[in-house]
C-alpha cells in the first residue's frame, strides 16, 4: 500500500515516550461507531474539544484494509488535538498488519477494541467477545507489542459475563506494557443497563502501571468529578453524554479549574443541531437519509430538553426536514433563554444506544 509522502514523513511516537496526558486530569471522545467520524470530531471540536479523540474501529480479518472514512478521520484530522487509532479484531496476523499500516499515519497510537458489547460482534470473538478468553488475549497483545512501534492501547470493559477473569487481564495491561486503559466499568451482558461499577475501574488505577480512563455514564461535569474521585482514574473518556452536550469537555474544565460551569441554553441546542444537519447536507445525500442521520443526534439530544420526554416522542415520527425543525423550533426557539438540563431527565431514554 503506497502512503502519501506526507504522511510517510511523520514518524510514530515512540514507545520510549511516557504517555503525556497533559496537565492534569483529561478527556477523551469515545469511539463510537457510525458516529465518531471526521465530520462529527469536528463539530465537537467547535464546542470545546476534548485532549484525544479515538476513531471507529478498523475492522481486521484475513482481507481487511484501511477503511478509507475512517482513515480520513486520520489524514484530515483539523482538530488540533491526537488521535488514536481503533482496529477490532481477533486474527493475530491481520491484527499485525494492519496496525503496521496504521502506524504509517500521523496517530497518537494504536488501539485495542476489547469492549464492543453488540452481540452480532461479541459472537465473533472480537471487541467484547475477547474477553472470554485471556489465553488469547495474552497472545494478542504480546504479538501487538512486539511489533507496534508506537503506544499501544485497549478499550475494554470489567468482563464479559461477569468479572472472574478481570484480575487475570488486568495482569495482562501490565504484562504487556499497555500504554493507556480506557476502562468502561459493566461487563460485556450488562451492555448499558444498571449501575456502572466505578469500584472496578479504581481498581484497575490502583493495580496498573500506565494511566486509565474512566468511562460510564459520566454524563456531566459534576458527576465526571464524582467518578474522578472515586476512581482515582486519570481522565474520563466520554461518549453518549457528548452527543447530548457537546460543551460536556469544556464544563469539565471549568469544573476542575473550580470555575463557574457555563450554562447552556435551548437556544444555543438548536445552533448546534443546525451545525450536525450541516454536517449529512454536505455529503450530498437524499432528505430522508439526512433527517434519519439527524434523528440519531437527537435521540440523546432529546433527553435534556423537556422532562415530559415531548420532543422525542414528536421528533421521532417526524418524516421530513421541515416536519423536523418545525418541532425544533418549537421546543427550542419557544423560549430559548430555557436551561438546556446539564443532566438526562429522569426516565427519558435514548434509542439506539451506542458504545460509549
Amino acid at each position: 500500500m503506497s502512503l502519501p509522502v506526507s504522511i510517510i514523513s511523520q514518524q510514530p511516537i515512540s514507545t520510549q515516550q511516557p504517555l503525556t496526558l497533559g496537565v492534569g486530569t483529561v478527556t477523551a471522545l469515545a469511539p463510537m461507531q457510525d458516529v465518531t467520524d471526521l465530520a462529527f470530531m469536528n463539530v465537537i471540536a467547535e464546542y470545546g474539544c476534548p485532549d484525544y479523540f479515538f476513531t471507529e474501529y478498523f475492522r481486521v480479518h484475513e482481507t481487511s484494509r484501511l477503511d478509507k472514512p475512517i482513515l480520513r478521520s486520520i489524514t484530515e484530522n483539523t482538530t488540533g488535538k491526537p488521535i488514536f487509532a481503533q482496529m477490532i479484531g481477533e486474527s493475530i496476523p491481520d491484527l499485525v498488519r494492519i496496525a503496521k499500516l496504521l502506524s504509517h499515519y500521523p496517530v497518537a497510537g494504536i488501539d485495542l477494541n476489547m469492549g464492543c458489547p453488540a452481540p452480532r460482534i461479541y459472537r465473533k470473538n472480537v471487541g467484547g467477545g475477547l474477553l472470554r478468553d485471556p489465553d488469547k488475549i495474552d497472545r494478542i497483545l504480546g504479538e501487538l507489542r512486539a511489533n507496534v512501534a508506537g503506544r499501544l492501547t485497549v478499550k475494554m470493559r470489567i468482563g464479559f459475563e461477569d468479572t472472574s477473569e478481570f484480575d487475570r487481564v488486568l495482569s495482562l495491561i501490565d504484562k504487556h506494557d499497555i500504554d493507556l486503559l480506557s476502562l468502561h466499568g459493566r461487563t460485556v451482558k450488562e451492555a448499558y443497563h444498571g449501575a456502572v461499577h466505578y469500584d472496578a475501574i479504581a481498581q484497575a488505577v490502583a493495580r496498573l502501571r500506565c494511566p486509565v480512563l474512566a468511562n460510564g455514564n459520566v454524563s456531566s461535569a459534576s458527576t465526571a468529578l464524582a467518578v474522578l474521585t472515586q476512581t482515582q482514574a486519570a481522565g474520563v473518556m466520554i461518549g453518549r453524554s457528548a452527543i447530548r452536550n457537546p460543551w460536556i469537555f469544556s464544563q469539565i474544565r471549568q469544573a476542575l479549574a473550580d470555575e463557574t460551569i457555563s450554562v447552556v441554553t435551548l437556544g444555543r441546542v438548536r445552533g448546534y443541531i443546525d451545525r450536525l444537519y450541516q454536517m449529512s447536507t454536505a455529503q450530498a445525500v437524499p432528505e430522508k437519509s439526512q433527517v434519519s442521520r439527524l434523528k440519531m443526534y437527537l435521540n440523546y439530544i432529546g433527553q435534556s430538553v423537556d422532562a415530559e420526554g415531548g420532543f422525542l416522542s414528536e421528533m421521532r415520527r417526524a418524516k421530513t426536514e421541515v416536519e423536523l425543525f418545525d418541532i425544533c423550533d418549537r421546543y427550542l426557539l419557544t423560549e430559548p433563554q430555557t436551561v438546556f438540563s446539564p443532566e438526562p431527565y429522569p426516565g427519558i431514554f435514548a434509542r439506539p444506544k451506542c458504545e460509549d
